[in-house]
Formats: C-alpha cells, structure tokens, sequence
C-alpha cells in the first residue's frame, strides 16, 4: 500500500510540474502564468476538481514513448466561479508546446460532454502550438472530435475562450466556434497561417502579432471581443463576465440583488439629445444612466463601434443591450455592425437573456464598398436575429429611425413586445431634406419651395407620434422616465413564451 500511495504521489508532482521547472520558468519570463496558475486564479479557492491527472499519450513514433508527462499538455476538471459551477480546460504550454493530442482531445471532449448534461459553461484557456505533429492524423482526428462537442454545445451552455499564448491552423476553429473569444496582449495571437507561410504565399512581411495579435482581433478583423492587458487583468475580467451569464440554455439569467431603484429618473437624460439633428451625442451616458449602477460590461468595444453591445442588469436581472453609436459614422448600419450585433442577438436569444435596443440609426451605410461586400445579406443577419429573438423585447427610440433600419433594430413588426420613443424620435422612410429632394424634385431649384417643404415634411413625419398612432410605438416617454418604464416592461414580460413554428434549422444569410 505505501508502495502504491508513493507511486501515486510520483504521478501528481509529475503532473503538476508539467514540462518541468525550467519551462515553467520560461513561462513566466514572457509574463505568462502556467496552465494550472490560470485555473487557481479563475477559479474559487480550493473549489477545483481535476479530471484524467495521470492520462498520457499513447505515441510510440519518433521516440515518443520515451517522453510521456501525466496529464498530457492540457489540465480538465471543474470548479465553481463565484460559487456558480464551471468546466474548465487549460492548455499547458510547457508539455510539447501544449501541442493536442488524440488523448489531450478525449480530455477536453469528456469536459465538454459533462457540460453539456449537467447545464455549466465550459471554459477554454487556450495556449497551444497547435496540433502534435508526431501523432499525425490522430491528432487531427482529435480536434475535429473537439469541433463535433463545439457544435453540439452551441447554444446549449456558454463556451468561453481565452487565448493566452499561440492559437494556430487548426487550433483556431474551436475558439472560433465557441460564444465569446478573449484574447492577452503581446502574448496570444490566432491566425490560421503563420507569418513564415504568408511571406511565402503572398509576399507579405507581417509579424505573429500584427497578422493575428489581440489587437488585430479586437480591432480589424472582429474575431475576438476583448483584449487584456495580462494575464492577471484577462482571469479577473473573466470572472466578473460569467457573472452576467446564465448557466445554461435551461436556466432564467442570474439575478443579483439590486441596490438600484427600479423608478430612478434621471433628469439629465432630457437634455441628451442635442436640438441639432445633425449633432451627435454618446450613446454610452444613457446606457450608463440606465443600467443597474452604471455597470455595463462593453463587448467588442474597438470593432464596429457604430454599434454597441454588451450586458447590463435591470433591477438584478442580466440584459443584453444593443444601442446605435451616433458618435461613430452617425450610427448609421454596417456589414461589421450587422453581424456584430446579429451574432449577440442570437447569443441572448438562445440564452434567454432579455434584448434592450437603443435606437438612433439614420439608415444603412451607403457606398461601393458596402454594396459590393454584400450590405443586402449582412444586413439581412441583423434582420433574421431580431425577427427570430423569442426572448423579451424591448426597444426605445431616441432620435432617428430611418428607412429599413427602423424595421431592422427590433421594431414592433419584428414581434418586439415593447416599443417606446422619446419626443425627439423621428421615424420615417428617410431625413426630411432627402425626402423633398425625392418628391418635390420639380421644386428643387427653388431654394423657398424646398425650405417650404422640408419644414411641413419634419412637422407631418420627423416625430414619434405617425408611427403611434398606428400602434407601432407603444408610448412615447419623457426621457428621464427610461429606467423606469424598462424595468417595468421586464417585469411585465419575465413570464412571456413564444415559440417559433418547428422546423430543423432556420437557413440564416451566411
């Protein structure tokens, strides 16, 4: 028996030194914790439970039978964050590069599928080389088997990942494919060819940062939501993330106890809008005002920033926010804002976390550019997402709604529950100037005819009180009263049920 307690204890110092002390050394010297320091840092003291400690590949190719470490290059097992169940897996860089094998896959696939049965997020701290090149198809084999648990897992429990070192080839499909993708400064990087490789094929002098880097991604191409400063910054950051999510498609969002008052006004909110149409204002400062305590968690914040989204709470209750940015391009519709925010729709939709949309969109962005990227079937995203969206819906207009766009941002034909505006709400099919060019063209030239028409074109058509007549905004509310009528509005819809007609899948324009 001590014989056995003594070989036991052998594995798990083995296991727990990983690739041994010098890289661990060299890990920290790029100011990058271990895999198992990342878990004790994101995870509740003493709250973790590690799973497969002593599996090992089973390579015996290129004198690989002489190199096996307990554990294989990836830590498993679950914990609490917050004292709120999570699985978990972390890359360990100092074992083969954290490199995947066909037995570092089956660890991640036996996470995944517990998630999956009990109803808990799963968590990927990725910091790997890529796929163990020695293994050869099974390792490949290995990440589609993981890819296979990604789809499955898609809109069952949140998957989070949280690139902190290398993410290349294959690697970055798994991340790609899971809800929300965190990324390190200076020390992660995604890309699915490397610098070497596109120098090769296409000429370009690029580095691994500035090709794939968290900067790259949270900035141009919008694969990632949010880049940290460290490693330190991204677990606490994580941390208070989960918090807004719930735990699985089968569960209500977290509800925090609320210090706020569901009836704060806020006179301020009255004189946000400027008098000047033309004049833009911060978006920001009314969610702010609005949120439980100011606390609004900003996803994609650098990308696409003539939209905003992220999560708030509304008396303890976790929404999903979505708000046109007039500060930024006069918050006017993209193909990158479309699918940004048709991508966080989905994700509420199938989260049951309610959608609260602000709106002050002049329409879509017109141009080439736009056009031949396909503005007609990115926008259409946005379109499909909020006309899918079963879950509560409410909408408040602050100044313009323009064109399809009014009908894009959850209007009331796309079954939104709740459809307020403010008095300086405009809704119509276009600006007033644009319009008067369009129908009284004959006038055009006549400086007075136009001024004329454009002014009896605002007073008809540039307010709310058109489309309420027809039933189409529910009420028109002072600002000051926003919170309140929100948070009343989610308490009056916390029971709704509506359901889609059954069919497979729907066919969203990809």
């Amino acid at each position: 028996m001590h014989d056995i307690i003594r070989q036991l204890q052998e594995k798990r110092e083995a296991a727990r030194l990983g690739g041994g002390q010098r890289r661990i050394d060299a890990q920290h010297a790029k100011g990058k914790l271990t895999a198992r320091e990342r878990i004790e840092l994101l995870l509740d003291e003493d709250s973790f439970e590690e799973w497969d400690m002593y599996k090992e590949h089973r390579c015996t190719d290129f004198d690989m039978a002489e190199e096996r470490v307990p554990g294989d290059g990836v830590v498993t097992g679950y914990g609490t964050v917050n004292g709120r169940l999570v699985f978990v897996f972390s890359q360990d860089f100092t074992v083969f590069g954290g490199s995947l094998s066909e037995t570092h896959a089956q660890k991640i696939c036996k996470i995944m599928d517990h998630a999956m049965k009990v109803g808990a997020p799963v968590i990927g701290l990725n910091d790997s080389g890529g796929a163990r090149i020695q293994e050869g198809v099974d390792s490949l084999g290995g990440y589609a088997d993981v890819f296979q648990r990604n789809v499955m897992a898609s809109g069952v429990v949140p998957q989070i990942s949280l690139i902190m070192g290398p993410c290349a080839g294959g690697a970055v499909y798994s991340p790609s494919m899971t809800d929300f993708i965190f990324m390190v400064k200076d020390s992660s990087y995604m890309f699915v060819t490397g610098p070497e490789v596109v120098k090769t094929v296409t000429h370009e002098e690029v580095t691994a940062e500035e090709l794939g880097g968290a900067v790259t991604h949270t900035t141009k191409s919008g694969v990632a939501d949010l880049a940290f400063e460290d490693d330190v910054e991204a677990l606490a950051g994580l941390r208070r993330f989960i918090d807004f999510l719930p735990l699985s498609n089968r569960e209500q969002p977290p509800v925090k106890p609320a210090l706020d008052l569901a009836d704060r006004v806020d006179e301020s909110l009255d004189t946000l809008v400027p008098a000047n149409a033309n004049q833009p204002y911060d978006m920001k400062e009314l969610i702010a005002k609005v949120v439980d305590e100011g606390d609004f968690f900003e996803l994609q914040p650098d990308y696409a920033k003539n939209i905003l989204i992220g999560f708030g709470r509304m008396e303890g209750q976790t929404v999903g926010i979505v708000a046109n940015q007039p500060l930024v391009l006069a918050g006017c519709l993209d193909i990158k804002s479309s699918i940004k925010a048709a991508r966080f729709v989905r994700f509420c939709d199938a989260f049951n976390i309610p959608v609260v949309t602000f709106v002050d969109v002049p329409g879509f962005m017109p141009g080439t550019s736009q056009e031949y990227g396909g503005i007609i079937k990115h926008g259409a995203k946005l379109l499909y997402a909020y006309a899918e969206c079963t879950v509560p819906k409410i909408t408040v207009i602050t100044r313009k709604a323009y064109g399809g766009a009014y009908d894009v941002m959850s209007s009331k034909h796309l079954r939104g529950d709740v459809n307020l505006a403010w008095p300086t709400a405009e809704i119509a099919v276009m600006g007033p100037k644009g319009a008067v060019e369009i129908i009284f063209r004959e006038e055009k030239n006549d400086p007075a005819k136009i001024s004329a028409r454009e002014a009896e074109y605002k007073k008809k058509f540039a307010n709310p009180f058109v489309a309420a007549r027809r039933g189409f905004i529910d009420d028109v509310i002072m600002p000051h009263n926003t919170r309140k009528r929100i948070c009343r509005s989610l308490a009056m819809l916390r029971d709704k049920q509506l359901d889609n007609p059954w069919r497979k899948h729907g066919n969203i324009p990809l």
